[in-house]
């Protein structure tokens, strides 16, 4: 049987290398318009002091190497790549490599970040163009170092931020602003189930149907933080929904804990300085971490607020979102399986809008089988996210108006957030 899979692998890849022109467009560079370089393997080797990783691609691409601490990892930048790994790839520690995980990083540009076992540095990263088929071997060698050294490899590093995308123009239409977040995206998978299913996925599919729904009804602007598979800072998920001046922010997430597979339902969050429980606290803590899980520098909050109008503000967004967690609640509580507190409060950095109400909803957990059923289900995500509007349709219904509270507008300047 091993030699089996390995002839079934050999052919695969033959059948991919042959497909490699055709999947990529012209064998020209992707910075002139054309289609990204295709990805069809990646392959780790190891050997005393170091350990490389080589990519199978369509056509040479220039890559750029740095690392980063805290946790130590390896960040690989390239242009836009169009992965096509088999399942699994990336999961497999070998030598300095614990896994390593990729994908889109911003627009024209992808990411790979590799989670160290020790302290390496990124070598002299080469392309090899094999001869009996054209694809390009491109290696990643990484080599074991002390921490001093690593440390200063660290300090040294110059990370490209993710590229800032800008909310168009408010336009003239006075219908309530819904700003949809998918969490995770790109090089951050987020929560992954046994199966290998990525919270990023069922997120951005459950996402994508309440944009539609709501849509559909024709009450309301919709607009995404992320419309695909592209990572998007923490501190830019904000900034995009203040710049639209949303009037409201529904981030959706799904948690893992795979230690208590039991574990189930949904749970709504908003925003506070103290978590309702230590259990609220950790989760807030891991997905704050969701920048560095990318290989980009850690988010930073808005700053405090610096007078009694912003705190004046501060506080009514905090009673608008807790008035939505309450309505969401309610409408949710009779079609899905809630948590036992199914309303909680923590410190989540994309919720810290100072005048845009903003809710994160866990729609369950990746870790329970039952869960994950349901939310791979289609006639489920399409009872909740009916649910969903309708007590989006009741938060907008309740409020003194359809815009935007007048404390909220007249300061809608202060406390810009930092990209």
């Amino acid at each position: 049987m091993p030699n089996c899979a390995r002839l079934i692998r050999t052919a695969w890849l033959r059948l991919a290398v042959a497909l490699l022109p055709a999947l990529a467009g012209a064998p020209v560079a992707a910075q002139n318009g054309e289609k990204p370089a295709v990805a069809i393997g990646a392959d780790l080797a190891s050997q005393a002091g170091g350990t490389r990783l080589t990519l199978t691609l369509s056509r040479a691409v220039e890559a750029r190497g740095f690392v980063m601490e805290r946790p130590d990892r390896a960040v690989i930048d390239l242009p836009e790549v169009n992965f096509q790994l088999e399942s699994g790839t990336g999961s497999r520690r070998d030598g300095l490599v614990q896994s390593f995980r990729y994908g889109l990083f911003a627009p024209g540009r992808s990411r790979i970040v590799i989670d160290l076992t020790a302290p390496a540095t990124v070598g002299r990263i080469e392309s090899v163009t094999r001869a009996r088929d054209g694809a390009v071997l491109l290696t990643i060698p990484l080599q074991r170092a002390d921490r001093d050294a690593f440390r200063k490899a660290a300090a040294a590093a110059d990370p490209a931020p993710a590229q800032a995308r800008s909310a168009p123009p408010e336009p003239t239409d006075q219908r309530p602003l819904i700003m949809v977040d998918a969490g995770h995206g790109g090089t951050d998978p987020g929560a992954i189930a046994v199966g290998g299913v990525f919270e990023k996925d069922i997120v951005f599919g459950f996402a994508q149907a309440l944009v539609e729904k709501l849509e559909a009804a024709g009450r309301y602007r919709v607009r995404m933080t992320r419309d695909r598979d592209v990572f998007v800072p923490l501190a830019d998920r904000v900034r995009l929904a203040r710049e639209a001046k949303a009037d409201l922010f529904v981030s959706i997430h799904a948690d893992s804990i795979s230690a208590a597979p039991q574990v189930r339902g949904a749970t709504i969050y908003t925003n506070a300085e103290k978590a309702t429980d230590a259990e609220s606290a950790k989760l807030a803590e891991r997905e704050n971490r969701a920048d560095a899980a990318a290989g980009a520098d850690a988010a930073e909050a808005p700053p405090d607020i610096a007078d009694i109008l912003q705190e004046l503000t501060l506080r009514e967004t905090r009673g608008f979102s807790s008035g939505f967690a309450r309505t969401l609640m309610g409408q949710l509580a009779p079609v899905i399986e809630m948590s036992a507190k199914p309303h909680r409060e923590a410190r989540f950095v994309v919720l810290r809008s100072p005048d845009v109400p903003s809710v994160l909803v866990e729609l369950g957990y990746l870790s329970s089988k039952r869960d994950l059923e349901m939310l791979q289900s289609p006639e489920w995500r399409a009872g909740v996210t009916g649910s969903m509007a309708k007590a989006i349709d009741l938060f907008f219904t309740n409020r003194a108006t359809l815009g935007r509270p007048t404390v909220m507008r007249r300061s809608a300047a202060v406390a810009p957030v930092s990209p």
